[in-house]
């Protein structure tokens, strides 16, 4: 099966499965319809991990398309780590228990994408609508049981060269390797995102997204 275009007419031709995620401190429901799921499912998406996905958004009120990531910038399938704010809260919601391969319509309410404000092009108030499909998922580099594996030389510090090596193994142990580029715009996005003195290290500080676990 090709994969699938940026146009919401794909979700008419497709048969779906409506499960809903609800959330109580945001007044909000995000409706997860699935568009197609593999045969096969090695490993469900969970919070922290990584997670590397084309998504994209329209509003629900007219189907006007908002944002492509296949037309964005290099048009390379974006990177985050899943439950940890880095998309929106209902893209967080909406992604998880998703396969490697998987496809997703994700409908979200304002409460749980751009709010009152909205953000340009979105307007304020808006019900937003995410076709999203996920090509890989990995145990991301920021959890507790991953921290311990990376740091080689256990001086409780992450380097890049730790964190680099620990991105290859993963992705090779699930027979995905990635050219070197593709590795370096990761490692980038990490240490950009997580290493706030900027001193080219990650501390446990820098590095615990789970607040409960001691490092």
């Amino acid at each position: 099966m090709s994969r699938f275009v940026c146009t919401l007419l794909l979700s008419l031709l497709l048969d779906v499965l409506v499960v809903f995620a609800t959330t109580d401190d945001l007044n909000g429901e995000v409706k997860i319809e699935v568009l197609f799921m593999p045969q096969e499912c090695t490993q469900k998406s969970k919070r922290g991990d990584l997670m590397n996905v084309h998504y994209d958004g329209y509003l629900a009120k007219d189907g006007t398309q908002f944002y492509c990531s296949r037309s964005d910038k290099t048009g390379h399938p974006q990177w985050f780590v899943l439950g940890v704010g880095q998309v929106i809260k209902g893209l967080d919601i909406g992604m998880a228990d998703m396969c490697p391969g998987e496809r997703r319509k994700i409908t979200v309410p304002p409460g749980l994408a751009f709010g009152e404000n909205g953000k340009d092009p979105v307007p304020p108030n808006a019900t937003v609508i995410f076709e999203v499909e996920l090509f890989s998922v990995s145990r991301g580099p920021r959890s507790l049981e991953a921290f311990k594996e990376i740091d080689v030389d256990k001086d409780r510090r992450l380097t890049k060269a730790e964190v680099k090596q620990y991105l290859k193994a993963e992705f090779e142990k699930r027979g995905e390797p990635r050219d070197e580029p593709v590795y370096e715009k990761i490692m980038a996005d990490i240490f950009h995102k997580n290493d706030h003195d900027k001193d080219g290290l990650i501390s446990p500080k820098e590095y615990n997204i789970y607040e409960h676990d001691e490092l």
